[in-house]
């Protein structure tokens, strides 16, 4: 392992010029796979937020005791989906809509009774906020005898829906081509490294060397390479983004996990470009 290492490190002191080329071609490349990534974060993120909103209310009959609401409030947060449950008397109703709805402040005023029910607000954990999930909760809701009648906005969550699967499936396939693109240019990037080996790979041949000793120092090589070129990509992106947050509109940026895993995904192309470019080679000589 040491002199796998050693050989790693020959390599780019014998090249300086052309290692610091090699790892700016891999940045730009994962440079622009960031950028898509950036993307998919924040259409990921604005989906989120719409989903936020996403929540099931019953609506009660008029006359039901506090108690009873009070009872079934705790049944239904047990409900493996929920994630909270809030109840909306007559009174709050009211004043909600003389809030949010100005235009009709002249209907609010003229009026001698309140014509809002009550009602239970349940909001759904992250990962129930589908239609599917709001219609199962929202059946269950209606065999309460004291709920009148359930709205969750089926329409409006059902294109929700569409739209996560739409972004989730453009997000695969265009990642996995910019992910293909940026393995064929590293690949070649370190094919250049090879060649300019290939005197000292031919003597190793015939000398003894097993193609899993020739390889190693070579996948050691696009390894690093990929990791050094995925933090330089990772710098780029944040200039990118804060770019982006301060002039045009407020983003979000990676996480630390997405941060690391970018990085690391950096390494593993590069793996995978030497790998295929070194064993083209050793096919041909």
């Amino acid at each position: 392992m040491s002199l796998v290492v050693r050989e790693t490190a020959l390599a780019f002191r014998r090249a300086p010029l052309l290692s610091a080329l090699s790892v700016t071609t891999i940045a730009f490349s994962l440079f622009v796979l960031g950028l898509f990534g950036l993307v998919t974060v924040n259409i990921r993120h604005t989906i989120g937020d719409v989903a936020e909103r996403v929540e099931v209310v019953a609506y009660l009959r008029r006359g039901t005791p506090i108690e009873t609401v009070t009872m079934a409030a705790q049944d239904i947060e047990a409900f493996p989906e929920v994630e909270s449950v809030s109840h909306i008397t007559e009174a709050q109703a009211l004043a909600r809509a003389r809030r949010d709805l100005r235009e009709f402040q002249d209907i609010f005023q003229d009026l001698e009774t309140n014509p809002l029910p009550a009602s239970l607000e349940v909001r759904l954990k992250p990962r129930f906020r589908d239609a599917r999930s709001a219609a199962a909760v929202a059946d269950r809701l209606r065999g309460f005898a004291f709920v009148d009648d359930v709205r969750y906005g089926r329409d409006w969550i059902e294109k929700l829906d569409r739209l996560r699967n739409i972004a989730g499936a453009v997000g695969v396939v265009v990642g996995a081509a910019f992910a293909i693109v940026a393995i064929i240019i590293i690949g070649t990037t370190i094919r250049m490294a090879v060649l300019q080996r290939s005197r000292e790979i031919a003597i190793m041949r015939l000398v003894g060397a097993t193609d899993g000793f020739i390889r190693r120092p070579f996948l050691l090589e696009g390894l690093l390479k990929g990791l050094l070129g995925g933090v330089v990509a990772l710098g780029l992106s944040y200039g990118a983004y804060a770019l982006i947050d301060a002039y045009l509109i407020r983003a979000a940026f990676f996480t630390a996990a997405q941060a690391v895993s970018g990085v690391a995904a950096g390494g593993v192309i590069g793996l995978l470009g030497s790998l295929v470019s070194v064993g083209r080679h050793l096919r041909s000589v």
